[in-house]
């Protein structure tokens, strides 16, 4: 074999070795290709010509593995990104920061740390600093690179939309009259209308609190007059067996002497079951004022704690109407959610989102595709507010999907006339997804396309979410243990891939 290896190689000479060695490495390099996802074209980061504000939203673009940042006049930051590799990949849909950490390492893998890490979802994925090498690598979450990860740290907030498409995805300017406008006056009232209602929230809440110490003083001390009734009632009771015995003993005496005793035996137990009797009769007089008392005492406390409950509720509306508004809306419930942001941070991390509006919501042709769309108040205009529409999926495009929507005109009534800018609504075929909790506002998972790093990990405990039917003491709801939808199986033919034209706000 040897001697025929020695003939062949002097046969074919040094061009074929070469030849064969550059086949061999194409063939190694075909297989490492196949083996990475293609990669796109590849992006750098860039900067807007211009002074930027604060960012809106953030979208993510699986295809390109890139992410851009805008602010109410377009984009501002862009830069290349690694989102989730084959079977793991970064899940496509709507989301939202819910927790920022600035030096966090994954609980997941092996303590890897993740550099100035902005949470979306509380299963673990996050937009973080991290390692780039060129194509979809993380294990479903979206790496930036370190630098403008740190960069952007500070510029984010709890509750910026983040917008993660399959393909390239940009706002475009749009109009439509389903989107809220806003009352001027109502804007301008609003800060004035809080002030005050806080302040009766507050002092009814002292008030049920002292109503609640009075009445809990009340009925310690009508308790307390049962231990002596009883005695009073044994008293008497053993006075009236004494004079019982009296005449018993008297009927029974046969001399004027024995007569004489027995009378005035008679006459003593009389007298003292006569005294027991008034005691006992001035005791149960006492408690039942005592006890009457405390009753109304009580009653008060529970007016005191309704109207408690009311000024708390108005407070935290009229609170809530200086925060932005979001919507979502779902063709696979068939309903309408609202959620603002109440700045009450929660001690494992986030902030409490109030979600005390859920209703039945009226689409037509509910059987048919809709799509996902994404419509945010960028600032305001003469009209009110400029509005931008993100659509990330196959279905109605963003007018269409509108038209068949009908808004129920009391959710409209409540939170319409003082909707701000960085408001939104959310129109999707999605369900929400049970990430979506009381430390979240929205998130929707899109079913059409792979899941791999949002599957992969463990989902979020069953956690409590805001009731509509009960006001807690900070007015920002009671909260109970709830099941979100979960996103269902994939009963939708998977998305192929597609463009969509989106209008740039502005050039790199």
């Amino acid at each position: 074999m040897t001697a025929q290896s020695t003939v062949a190689t002097r046969r074919w000479g040094a061009p074929a070795i070469v030849t064969l060695a550059a086949m061999a490495a194409l063939a190694a390099l075909t297989a490492d290709a196949a083996a990475r996802q293609a990669r796109p074209a590849p992006t750098t980061e860039a900067t807007a010509p211009r002074q930027a504000g604060e960012p809106i939203m953030a979208i993510v673009s699986i295809g390109s593995q890139q992410v851009t940042f805008y602010d109410a006049e377009g984009g501002i930051l862009r830069a290349p990104v690694s989102t989730g590799t084959t079977g793991r990949e970064t899940p496509a849909g709507v989301f939202a920061i819910i927790e920022k950490q600035k030096d966090h390492h994954s609980t997941l893998y092996d303590d890897a740390w993740m550099p100035n890490m902005q949470r979306i979802t509380w299963n673990g994925i996050a937009l973080h600093g991290g390692p780039l090498p060129g194509y979809a690598a993380s294990h479903g979450c979206v790496r930036m690179p370190y630098d403008f990860a740190e960069k952007l740290f500070d510029k984010t907030w709890i509750g910026m939309r983040v917008i993660i498409s399959p393909n390239d995805a940009a706002p475009v300017e749009f109009s439509h009259p389903a989107l809220f406008v806003p009352n001027a006056e109502a804007v301008a009232a609003a800060p004035a209308r809080a002030e005050p209602l806080a302040h009766e929230a507050a002092e009814t809440a002292k008030t049920a609190d002292e109503a609640k110490k009075a009445a809990a003083t009340a009925a310690r001390e009508a308790a307390s007059l049962t231990a002596p009734l009883r005695k009073l009632e044994w008293l008497k009771t053993r006075a009236d067996a004494e004079l019982a015995f009296a005449d018993k003993t008297l009927a029974a005496a046969k001399t004027d002497q024995a007569k004489a005793r027995a009378e005035e035996l008679k006459q003593k137990a009389a007298a003292k079951a006569a005294e027991a009797g008034t005691q006992l009769d001035r005791a149960k007089a006492d408690a039942k004022s005592k006890l009457d008392a405390a009753a109304a005492v009580k009653d008060a406390a529970k007016a005191a704690e309704t109207k408690k409950a009311a000024a708390a509720k108005a407070a935290s509306e009229a609170k809530l109407t200086l925060e932005p508004v979001s919507v979502y809306i779902s063709r696979a419930t068939q309903k309408l959610y609202v959620r603002r942001n109440t700045h009450k941070p929660w001690p494992d991390g986030g902030e409490v989102f109030d979600a005390t509006i859920e209703v039945p919501v009226t689409i037509r042709n509910p059987d048919k595709p809709i799509g996902t769309h994404v419509f945010t108040a960028m600032a305001r205009n003469d009209a009110g507010l400029r509005w931008t529409a993100v659509t990330i999926d196959n279905g109605d495009d963003a007018k269409d999907a509108l038209d068949r929507i009908t808004i129920p005109q009391d959710v409209l009534d409540r939170i319409a006339p003082t909707a701000l800018p960085l408001s939104s609504i959310i129109v999707s075929d999605e369900p929400l997804s049970r990430e979506t909790n009381y430390r979240t506002e929205f998130v929707a998972v899109l079913n059409n396309q792979p899941q791999g790093g949002f599957l992969m990990r463990r989902p979020s405990v069953n956690v409590p979410v805001a009731s509509g039917n009960y006001w807690g003491d900070d007015g920002f709801g009671f909260f109970f243990p709830r099941n979100w939808n979960s996103q269902p199986p994939n009963t939708r033919p998977r998305a192929g891939q597609y463009n969509q034209p989106m209008q740039q706000l502005w050039r790199w």
